[in-house]
């Protein structure tokens, strides 16, 4: 293996590594900020709620919203929910 190969290689694994260590993983707050907005507006967090703010976190927010209103939400109260999931 040449030298600047081997450079490369490294410098490429510590870019990694570090894009690991710099972006940790923050789906369960998300998620949790989305069911507190929930519950603050005074609706209980059921298995239809935790589901709707999982998919808002994986970018479905109109399918997120659709399912707070169904939960008795408002639509402005839903939306807000459904954005505090994607952060």
């Amino acid at each position: 293996m040449r030298p600047s190969s081997r450079v490369r290689g490294v410098l490429a694994g510590l870019v990694l590594g570090l894009v690991a260590v710099a972006v940790p993983p923050a789906a369960h707050a998300d998620i949790q900020a989305c069911e507190n907005h929930v519950q603050d507006a005074g609706v209980p967090v059921t298995d239809a709620v935790r589901t709707a703010c999982s998919v808002a976190f994986v970018g479905d927010l109109p399918g997120c919203v659709s399912t707070l209103t169904g939960a008795g939400m408002t639509d402005a109260a839903a939306t807000g929910a459904c954005r505090q999931a994607p952060r």
